[in-house]
C-alpha cells in the first residue's frame, strides 16, 4: 500500500531530479544566458566574413572555392598555427560587394565543408590593444641604492 502511494505521488508531478529531465516542466532551473554577462553585439554588415568550425585539412583555396558560388571572393584565408602549420579552425573571407557577403552567409552558415559544419558571420573589427605600461627597464626600484 505504501509503495502504491509513493508511485502515485511521484507520477503526479515532476519533482526533484525528475523536473530536470521532464519535457513538461516549464521552469528549467538553468538560465539560457547568465544574467551578469551582456549580450554579444552583432557586427555591422561588411564585405569581410568570419568563418568558424573549419577542419584542420581546410586550405585557403578550398575555402575560397566553396564561397565563390555566392559572389566574387577577393581574398580567403585560413588562420594557421605557427608551430604546426595546421588550421586553427577559423578563417576570413572577403567579398567584393555587401550583397555577395550576405549571400555567402546565407549559403554557407551551418553547411558542411571538409566533413565539418561551419558557421559564417560578419567579421567584427579588431579591438584596439590596451596601452602598454611605461617601461622602467634599467630604472628598477630594486636595483637602485
Amino acid at each position: 500500500m505504501a509503495m502504491r502511494t509513493a508511485t502515485t505521488v511521484a507520477a503526479a508531478g515532476p519533482r526533484g531530479l525528475r523536473s530536470l529531465f521532464s519535457t513538461l516542466s516549464t521552469n528549467f532551473p538553468f538560465p539560457s544566458q547568465p544574467a551578469n554577462q551582456p549580450q554579444r553585439p552583432q557586427a555591422e554588415p561588411s564585405t569581410n566574413l568570419f568563418v568558424s568550425g573549419l577542419s584542420k585539412r581546410t586550405t585557403d583555396e578550398g575555402l575560397k572555392k566553396c564561397f565563390e558560388e555566392f559572389g566574387e571572393v577577393v581574398h580567403a584565408r585560413v588562420v594557421k598555427d605557427r608551430a604546426s602549420g595546421w588550421s586553427k579552425g577559423f578563417g576570413f573571407v572577403r567579398y567584393s560587394t555587401l550583397e555577395g557577403a550576405a549571400a555567402g552567409i546565407e549559403g554557407m552558415d551551418g553547411k558542411f565543408l571538409d566533413g565539418w559544419v561551419i558557421f559564417a558571420e560578419y567579421a567584427r573589427p579588431r579591438d584596439s590593444p590596451p596601452p602598454s605600461p611605461p617601461s622602467n627597464y634599467g630604472n628598477s626600484q630594486y636595483g637602485q641604492r
